[in-house]
């Protein structure tokens, strides 16, 4: 599907060179599940950048469905990512003043899909929000607010799907439920690239990529995979624990409305 071979980018600001990417080598097969790992500026960004056809390389190949993407101008780019490509985003990059519906319309407006409605109303009810479709993103938790994001990458059934810390600006369980639906959808058949910093979240995906220095440091697969459902399942527990302490602590005096707040 992606075959990425001796990539490098190098940026020219003012009198200094900065080589972002040296050298990288990389395959991405139809059905995977890869998060792309590394410090602040190891080039992982800059890869995922190549990678959703928002830039090109400096040097090197790099092919999309045997497509060659490296020489193609920015029309032809942006053809490529609006039929192949959906994007997620750390800060969801919904329009405030649409409603859920709209925000996943969106991107079929501009490919002209004339059964559009009906694709984001699928989307939206396929990432459980079926209910929410005319609510605003203020009306909407930052969990729901990326979920719209998912149905918004999704409603076109793109070839890949390319997620840039989904989960950067999310609680646990808002995580974990946004992790949930990437594994569904990874079990569905769907291709997963997500670039993250956060170990944990990398464990929920198939194969973990580590880049350093503009370079693979390491490309393995994941043995002690993390599953969604079972760490919601976890989390549930210990909030049920949390909540009998503090019933405990106060001699089983708590209501059932000040059970069920937040801990």
């Amino acid at each position: 599907m992606l075959h990425i071979r001796d990539v490098r980018k190098i940026y020219t600001m003012g009198d200094q060179t900065v080589q972002a990417l040296d050298g990288i080598d990389l395959d991405i097969f139809d059905g995977e599940m890869v998060a792309i790992m590394g410090p602040s500026g190891s080039g992982k960004s800059t890869l995922m950048h190549i990678i959703g056809c928002l830039d090109t390389p400096t040097e090197g190949s790099y092919k999309f469905d045997d497509e060659e993407v490296s020489e193609m101008d920015e029309v032809q780019l942006a053809d490529i990512r609006n039929r192949k490509i959906g994007f997620v985003f750390q800060g969801f990059n919904l329009l405030s003043r649409t409603s859920a519906l709209e925000n996943v319309e969106l991107p079929m407006v501009y490919g002209k899909i004339p059964d559009r409605r009906e694709r984001a109303v699928a989307a939206l009810e396929r990432v459980g929000l079926g209910n929410r479709i005319d609510h605003k993103p203020n009306e909407l938790s930052g969990g729901q607010q990326q979920r719209v994001a998912i149905a918004r990458a999704i409603a076109m059934a793109p070839r890949l799907i390319l997620a840039d810390e989904p989960t950067g600006n999310l609680s646990s369980q808002q995580s974990e439920e946004i992790m949930q639906i990437f594994q569904e959808l990874n079990d569905e058949g769907g291709t997963v690239v997500m670039v993250t910093h956060e170990p944990d979240i990398g464990r929920h995906c198939k194969r973990m990529v580590t880049i350093k220095d503009g370079r693979v440091l390491e490309d393995e697969l994941i043995k002690d995979r993390l599953n969604a459902t079972i760490e919601l399942a976890r989390l549930a527990a210990e909030r049920e624990l949390e909540l009998e302490r503090r019933a405990n602590r106060t001699g089983n005096t708590l209501k059932p409305a000040q059970a069920l707040e937040p801990v």
